[in-house]
């Protein structure tokens, strides 16, 4: 049968072999054994009810959760020469009733239906009179009400194959199961643990990436501007978040769509099929896009907010990579998505013990988010597979060469102070009393007189939270099931207190999200070269390879994008900015904006003002009586950043009173100075000048020598 089924792969699908764990799955079904297939997305889970079906007489039935996943998969059977359709709610009156006649008459080998079909009598009653061969339970994670996506209809599932006469044999699939939902799917669908086959949980070709600390909505853009001619999805929490972040792609430049259960179910439809055909690259969508998407050449999944739980979001960050090429998928951290998830986890209807399971999952998710060990090992491990002989060496934390500091000190403080409180309070008062707090609560409880009250005081409430989220990520302390969590110590930490035990933590760094180009790179470095030679300075006074490599890996085309980069401060914008700017540009193919005018002796050039521009506001301000400090504090603006548009505004052939700026003998001194010296350094000229001239007054003189003489 096995010889049969890899013509079948070949003759149909193109495939000379099957994927890993394949073979013996569809051995199982072919042998007549009900069985349980556990594969990540991406393995090929349809493969093995597709080719049994194909070999069995009879039609197979499959139950899929999503009316989107139903008709992908039956188009892209349909394209292979293999008779298939599915029946939901999608179809017209007339449709459903052709439809049901074709299943009657042996049309079809494959028929697709959504759970809540089989609660329907007429049709139970169809299916029991029909010749049903397989029963293919797709999602099957959906059955269990420990599962993260649970969906009533599915309890019927058991009862319609009790009712045959000729029991079909039954096939359930998922990519998600934790050991307490495999055992259920399994008493569920009386599947054996023999006839049980997982085929590990981990991608290998994903990069996963926990990100905290940043601007979501600047990390978004400049992730998607980095990655423009790829797909991706980013998944918000709710639909406000959707609509409002989609708007904001929208508005600057990109190309997006948005998917939400608000929407009209027609634009839902308009809005994903744009995105299937890559007229759209970048969707924004709560969880309700997703499972039934196919798309294979998904790069990058972002999670703006945090998953409920670990299985939600190994699901949705599947959808990246699913043609096994690299992908990565980010989580957003932030600590007020937690209480947002909290929120939607007390608008369910769902029981107190369903709750609390709730709350303990989103825990888990919490602590994935703070931990240093490897993410996809912390993720295989969740779904109880063994730690794998190494690492990823791909994920945020593998990637990580920090040097890790001792705090133990910084540990036993937290736990003393959570012994002291009885372990009967959350994170966010301990911490109140660690930094030395004098709110209310800590006056009331009358934690001010405890020992460890303010012994933390030197660092922010916001840097202990942190610092707490990490001790429970590692184990040393433990949070209550519930809506309003209790700090508890774990046996672990009683080892540090007791036994004396060191604490370890990786330092803080910034990470970096997006690879570096070799081939910008070498771009770059052409770029430094060419500057470095017109300078007559060494290349790394331009810029070091670490700033070079940080740039082709954030590819800055604004100057705003540019201060972003390592080593990157406004003077070295103002001086190489453009040149540098202008070569990513060329590189990335895309349009130039308004190159940036240089505020120094390097630039000579001069063009007409753009009066909308920042720059031109802060002249015109100075050009009708106000001075710096007053536009300073009406615009909100550094005194730097306001004397730089002046001397671009300047530059650019507006007048300026020069004699407010300097004075004839500070003037004389510094044009001296800059022709004696020779130099194009600023700072050079200002420990050469009196003490009194500062290097505003230094830039004036230098952008009226620009103007006034052939000075270079």
């Amino acid at each position: 049968m096995l010889q049969q089924a890899e013509k079948q792969l070949n003759d149909y699908f193109g495939y000379s072999s099957f994927r890993k764990g394949q073979e013996e799955i569809i051995e199982s079904v072919l042998k007549g054994n009900d069985t349980l297939a556990i594969m990540p997305t991406g393995g090929g889970k349809s493969i093995c009810y597709q080719i049994p079906a194909l070999l069995m007489d009879g039609i197979t039935i499959v139950i899929s959760p999503l009316i989107s996943l139903m008709k992908d998969q039956v188009d892209a059977l349909t394209s292979v020469g293999i008779p298939s359709t599915y029946i939901n709610s999608s179809l017209s009156v007339s449709e459903l009733n052709e439809r049901i006649s074709e299943v009657k008459d042996g049309v079809y080998k494959i028929l697709y239906i959504a759970p809540e079909r089989i609660e329907t009598q007429s049709f139970r009653t169809l299916l029991l009179s029909m010749n049903v061969s397989i029963i293919a339970v797709d999602e099957a994670h959906c059955i269990s009400q420990w599962g993260h996506d649970f969906r009533p209809s599915y309890r019927s599932i058991k009862k319609m194959i009790s009712d045959f006469v000729e029991k079909p044999v039954v096939i359930a699939l998922t990519a998600t199961a934790t050991k307490e939902v495999t055992t259920d799917i399994c008493q569920l669908l009386n599947v054996s643990s023999s006839n049980t086959y997982v085929t590990g949980f981990a991608r290998d070709n994903l990069t996963f990436n926990v990100i905290k600390g940043e601007n979501k909505r600047d990390y978004i853009t400049k992730y998607i501007k980095a990655n423009r001619d790829h797909a991706g999805i980013i998944y918000a929490a709710t639909r406000k978040e959707v609509d409002d972040l989609s708007q904001f792609l929208k508005k600057s430049g990109v190309k997006v769509g948005k998917y939400h259960a608000g929407l009209a179910e027609q634009e839902r439809a308009d809005q994903q099929d744009q995105f299937l055909f890559d007229q759209l690259n970048v969707m924004v969508a709560t969880n309700a896009f997703g499972m039934g998407i196919n798309k294979s050449n998904v790069r990058y999944v972002i999670h703006h907010n945090l998953p409920k739980n670990i299985e939600a979001y190994y699901q949705e960050a599947g959808r990246a990579g699913r043609d096994g090429e690299k992908s990565e998928c980010t989580i957003l951290f932030a600590g007020q998505d937690i209480q947002l998830q909290k929120f939607l986890i007390e608008q369910t209807t769902l029981s107190d013990e369903k709750k609390v399971h709730e709350y303990q999952k989103l825990q888990q998710m919490v602590d994935l988010c703070h931990t240093e060990k490897c993410i996809q090992t912390y993720i295989v491990e969740y779904f109880g597979e063994s730690t794998p002989s190494s690492d990823c060496g791909k994920c945020m934390n593998c990637r990580d060469t920090r040097s890790k500091i001792d705090v133990t000190n910084e540990a036993l403080m937290v736990f003393s102070c959570v012994k002291r409180m009885d372990e009967r309070f959350g994170k966010t008062l301990v911490a109140q009393v660690l930094k030395g707090s004098k709110n209310k609560r800590i006056s009331q409880f009358g934690f001010g007189k405890l020992s460890t009250y303010g012994l933390m005081k030197s660092k922010t409430e916001k840097q202990i939270v942190d610092f707490i989220d990490f001790l429970i990520a590692e184990g040393y302390l433990a949070l209550t099931n519930s809506q309003f969590p209790v700090l508890v110590l774990s046996n672990k930490a009683r080892t540090v207190i007791v036994e004396k035990q060191q604490v370890f933590k990786k330092e803080q760094v910034t990470i970096e999200s997006i690879e570096a180009n070799d081939e910008l790179f070498e771009m770059l470095k052409q770029v430094r070269r060419e500057l470095a030679s017109n300078l007559g300075v060494p290349p790394y006074i331009i810029f070091s390879d670490s700033s070079l490599k940080d740039m082709s890996s954030k590819c800055p085309t604004t100057e705003e994008d540019f201060l972003e980069v390592k080593g990157v401060a406004k003077t070295k914008l103002e001086r190489y900015g453009d040149d540098f700017i202008a070569a990513i540009c060329k590189y990335m193919k895309i349009e130039r904006k308004t190159p940036i005018k240089h505020e120094n002796i390097i630039d000579t050039q001069t063009v007409e003002s753009d009066t909308s521009a920042s720059h031109f506001t802060s002249y015109q301000l100075y050009r009708d009586g106000q001075t710096i400090k007053e536009i300073c504090k009406e615009r909100g603006l550094s005194e730097i950043t306001v004397q730089n548009h002046l001397i671009r505004a300047v530059s650019e052939g507006n007048p300026i009173d020069w004699s407010q700026i300097v004075t004839n003998e500070q003037e004389t001194i510094i044009v001296e100075k800059v022709f004696e010296l020779g130099t194009e350094m600023l700072k050079p000229l200002k420990e050469a000048l009196p003490d009194d001239i500062d290097y505003f007054q230094i830039k004036a003189m230098v952008c009226k020598l620009k103007l006034e003489t052939s000075y270079k």
